[in-house]
């Protein structure tokens, strides 16, 4: 056996250290790699529109390429007709380079197919593409999210937040809370009761947790407190790590009605009373309706001391399917780039 040599007193935490550093090294070369390879896409896609717009090139053209790139690096896959259309969209919809590379050259380029055949508007892939960076979602995550419309439904609860929240949380806020609430995961039908919503929501408690958006910890379900010797039960307790306070959530399985505010009131004037500690800030209401009318609910919200949203929920959502490119599916050059290989393959 080879003698076993002493460790200085400092190796564990230097070697730890040594292993932070290594992924760190590996991850930045990961992204350099991954932002030279869309760059390059890009300058692929530029170049071939500006042939088509200065020469008339035709399809046999994009085609005859996609067989010499192949053809000249082998071992590269990412040259199939399909994809190669996929660079002449991908420059078309962003022709500033500086985009490219400061912020869709970050996202991989599967990401970047997402974001080309699910939108339309430069904005709002602009807008998605910088939140999946800032959030590390994944290509599936993303398209859940695009399907879902979930930057078009942020911020859009009636609320009072502006009138009851110090100023530098109020934007937070409002930004935590969404309008329409998607429950189709629950897979119940429109008529369930609130006791029978409240179950399958806390069944699925991650996918619930998912759709109110990041901060949100869970806290309970028919969580007890005892006001004057009677009892009562909130629906749902959560607490938001970024707002540093407690969020109740009231089920309503109908229209919004203003008196529903005042059970929600009292709920968290007894939150604020019985849990919340003293560093927390003031607990946050929010009222998930069947349906509302907006405008009610912003004149109901205006007497309300608290602050409080009220939201509508959808338990079975039929999404309109986003417009479609001329483009191949992302499905079907996922095939071609398999087929890619399969090709190479056979001719070696």
């Amino acid at each position: 056996m080879p003698d076993i040599v002493p460790l200085p007193p400092d190796y564990a935490g230097w070697l730890a250290e040594l292993k932070t550093r290594i992924h760190a090294a590996q991850q930045r070369a990961a992204l350099a790699v991954n932002r030279e390879l869309v760059l390059l896409y890009w300058q692929i896609g530029r170049d071939i529109l500006a042939r088509q717009a200065q020469q008339g090139w035709g399809a046999k053209v994009i085609e005859r390429l996609a067989q010499d790139l192949r053809a000249a690096f082998p071992d590269m896959k990412g040259f199939s007709r399909a994809n190669l259309m996929y660079m002449r969209a991908f420059a078309d919809a962003w022709p500033d380079e500086a985009i490219v590379q400061q912020a869709v050259g970050q996202l991989p380029w599967g990401h970047n197919l997402v974001l080309l055949t699910k939108l339309k508007e430069p904005d709002r892939r602009l807008a998605y593409a910088e939140r999946a960076i800032s959030h590390g979602w994944s290509r599936t995550m993303l398209e859940i999210h695009i399907e879902t419309r979930l930057l078009e439904r942020e911020g859009k609860a009636a609320t009072n937040f502006a009138e009851r929240l110090p100023a530098p949380g109020t934007d937070l806020a409002r930004q935590s809370l969404k309008d329409p609430y998607l429950f189709d995961f629950l897979g119940i039908g429109k008529e369930a009761g609130e006791r029978e919503i409240e179950t399958a929501l806390v069944q699925h408690i991650t996918q619930f947790l998912l759709e109110l958006g990041a901060g949100f910890a869970f806290v309970g379900r028919q969580v007890h407190l005892e006001v004057g010797g009677d009892d009562f039960f909130i629906d749902l307790l959560f607490y938001h790590l970024k707002l540093r306070c407690y969020v109740v959530i009231e089920l309503k399985a109908d229209k919004f009605k203003p008196e529903h505010l005042g059970q929600l009131s009292f709920y968290l004037t007894a939150v604020d009373m019985q849990v919340k500690a003293e560093q927390d800030n003031p607990t946050i209401g929010l009222l998930l309706c069947k349906s509302k009318n907006k405008v009610i609910a912003e004149y109901a919200l205006r007497d309300k001391t608290q602050p409080i949203g009220v939201a509508e929920y959808q338990l079975i959502e039929s999404l309109p399917a986003e417009l479609q490119t001329s483009l191949p599916s992302i499905e079907q050059i996922e095939q071609a780039l398999a087929d890619d290989g399969h090709a190479d393959e056979e001719q070696a």
